[in-house]
């Protein structure tokens, strides 16, 4: 009966299974992009490919030849744009941290609870208070949907509980990892003397050094926030989405960090 049934549906059990890997394939990439600007660069190349191929399905013939060399040149463009984050799906495959990590996986992704981005700014405030009356130079990036890996790795692993106290002292002149970026996901540092990629924007000011360089391009391909203390004025800046807010209060600091991850 149940035999019977199955020859009657307009479609086989291989083509159910096909689709839900598929999802999961499609859902796997979007996470692992998710935060990026390569993100919109994959959305935009999906769009020109079904345009393609409604034009071949109309039968267009000059379009389908144009846009079929642009489809064909276009993945290995994709390949070369995308070498990181294919870098870090295979080592992932690779690697036995997935073994270690499938209590808190659910195949390839995080099962998430609540706010996972709800950040103790208060703690932010105060360290860049004190920062700042210092004239401490110092450069903290606070991630969101981008986890940083491929960031975190080119520092000095901690991954502690915030405090105030410890990212005063990390960023004192003479400590060892005061050179360079503070990563900080949720409530946790994660990493230290971190390198970030320096914006290659021709329009910043001369009078920006590279501390403010590199909040700017880890905005710019990422969703995270910078924030920024001048060596030279003591003054507080912000970077979002590429663009820099300077000479930023304490209370402006509090209200922007509570809007971005505790709203």
């Amino acid at each position: 009966m149940i035999e019977l049934v199955i020859h009657q549906l307009p479609f086989r059990l291989v083509d159910i299974i096909d689709i839900v890997l598929s999802c999961f394939l499609v859902y796997f990439i979007y996470k692992m992009l998710k935060g990026t600007n390569a993100l919109s660069i994959l959305v935009a190349f999906f769009i020109i490919y079904i345009l393609w191929r409604v034009v071949i399905f109309f039968d267009m013939q000059i379009l389908s030849e144009i846009m079929g060399r642009f489809i064909s040149v276009g993945v290995i463009g994709l390949i070369i744009i995308f070498q990181p984050e294919i870098r870090r799906f295979f080592a992932m495959l690779g690697s036995k941290s997935m073994e270690r990590g499938k209590k808190r996986k659910f195949l390839f992704w995080r099962i998430e609870n609540g706010n996972e981005n709800y950040l103790n700014s208060t703690i932010i405030v105060q360290a860049y208070q004190h920062l700042s009356q210092s004239k401490t130079g110092a450069l903290i990036v606070l991630s969101k949907h981008n986890e940083l890996e491929t960031i975190i790795h080119t520092g000095e692993v901690l991954n502690c509980e915030i405090n105030a106290q410890l990212i005063e002292t990390i960023f004192f002149k003479n400590t060892p990892l005061h050179d360079g970026a503070l990563i900080i996901r949720g409530n946790k540092i994660q990493a230290a003397r971190c390198i970030l990629p320096v914006s290659s924007n021709y329009n910043i000011p001369a009078a920006l050094g590279l501390r403010h360089r590199s909040a700017l391009g880890i905005t710019e391909q990422t969703d995270a926030i910078a924030i920024i203390v001048s060596e030279q004025t003591g003054n507080i800046s912000i970077s979002k989405a590429g663009e820099l807010e300077e000479n930023v209060t304490p209370t402006r600091l509090q209200e922007f960090l509570d809007q971005e991850f505790n709203a």
